[in-house]
């Protein structure tokens, strides 16, 4: 058996593009800190029902599960920080006003996530807690745009939705769990046919309006305006389908080169979201770069109900979709026992320049840096010369 094998879907990060990770998350952490958001960094490791509080059955699947030695209990590796930092907002902060948190850590996937070729994520993300409006959503919009521009991804598409259009259809049917995320599934795929067939056990109106969904989506204020005359007339549709209105307005005046779009049926991540939805897409990928949107009942499911909204994506996806950045200008100097030579080396590195020191006769590799300096003996003392 070769011991450097890695599971399947595991992978390394290699020193060019780990550097590169790591400047993005600096520079990430450092904007959500001008915002206001102070960072958290909760365990790897949490018991089972903590971490799956407030969640539903497609993070379970995702989770790897363990026995803890000391208790007997039931341990997870998160697969997702949300909850983590809903649990702290609730329990260990425990504040009354607003609260702005962010993270970055790592999560694992017992299996690989469609679209994705990792089971291994570096999440980064942002939460505001206890705002219940409109307001909220679109800072977090702002600040997913502001993190996608940092990391040299200035197009991007937006898509919008809202869970309260079909929790406002389906207000009064009795619909059991495992039948709902049939619907959800069927409306993602957008199959009419068999969502046709699951809505016949609905009334006519009810079942109608979830055939419109499959087709509203496209240019905001077409879908938006097709939305109020194809479903029902209902408080939570009305109050959805206003704070996308709002939110497109808004958004529309952030930057020119995002591209805004409402899809109805898109409610990926629906065991969450209590309202306002969306996700980022940028060019190369196929799949969103940045999910988020509202999740008020992750809080409630800790026993102290608290509006939520926030976002996250993958930093290593971010990292290897940004501009590949040039290396850094080097500077190499021998390996000798100098105290000039010493002294030297000490304030070119404090004027933060890149000093590698070579024994004799050794090359220096290294794929984040290039030696176009060095330091060499001239009149008595060491000066750096190009190479």
């Amino acid at each position: 058996m070769n011991r450097w094998l890695l599971p399947e879907d595991i992978a390394d990060v290699l020193p060019a593009e780990a550097r590169k990770v790591e400047s993005l998350r600096r520079a990430i952490l450092d904007l959500y800190q001008s915002y206001g958001y102070e960072l958290v960094a909760p365990p790897i490791l949490e018991f089972l029902d903590s971490l799956l509080t407030g969640t539903g059955s497609d993070l379970n699947l995702q989770t790897f599960k363990l026995v803890d030695q000391l208790s007997g209990r039931t341990l997870g590796l998160r697969a997702d920080m949300t909850p983590q930092v809903a649990r702290i907002d609730a329990h260990l902060l425990n504040r009354e006003g607003v609260t702005r948190l962010c993270y970055a850590g790592s999560i694992a996937h017992a299996r690989t996530p469609v679209g994705s070729s990792a089971r291994e994520e570096l999440q980064l993300g942002a939460e505001i807690y206890g705002c219940a409006t409109w307001e909220a959503d679109f800072e977090a919009i702002s600040l997913l745009l502001k993190t996608l521009s940092v990391a040299g991804l200035n197009k991007v598409y937006l898509d919008l939705s809202h869970a309260g259009v079909l929790e406002g259809i389906l207000d009064g049917q009795t619909i059991a769990k495992t039948d709902i995320e049939t619907l959800y599934s069927l409306l993602q795929s957008k199959d009419r046919p068999r969502l046709a067939i699951w809505a016949k056990c609905l009334p006519a109106k009810s079942a109608e309006a979830l055939m419109a969904l499959t087709e509203l989506n496209g240019p905001c204020a077409q879908v938006l305006a097709n939305a109020k005359k194809a479903l029902p007339k209902h408080k939570l549709v009305d109050e959805a389908l206003a704070q996308l209105e709002k939110l497109v307005c808004a958004t529309a005046t952030l930057a020119s080169d995002v591209e805004l779009s409402v899809d109805l049926a898109d409610l990926r991540g629906y065991q969450y979201h209590s309202g306002v939805m969306f996700a980022a897409y940028v060019d190369k990928l196929p799949q969103p770069i940045a999910r988020g949107g509202r999740y008020d009942h992750v809080g409630q499911a800790f026993g102290r109900p608290r509006p939520a909204t926030g976002f996250s994506m993958d930093l290593l996806t971010l990292a290897n979709l940004a501009p590949v950045a040039q290396r850094k200008s080097a500077i190499v100097a021998p390996w000798a026992f100098d105290a000039d030579l010493a002294i030297k080396i000490a304030e070119l590195r404090n004027a933060g320049e890149v000093v590698i020191q070579a024994m004799s006769g050794d090359a220096v590799e290294t794929a984040e840096y290039f030696c176009d300096r060095e330091l060499v003996v001239q009149g008595g003392s060491w000066e750096v010369n190009k190479k």
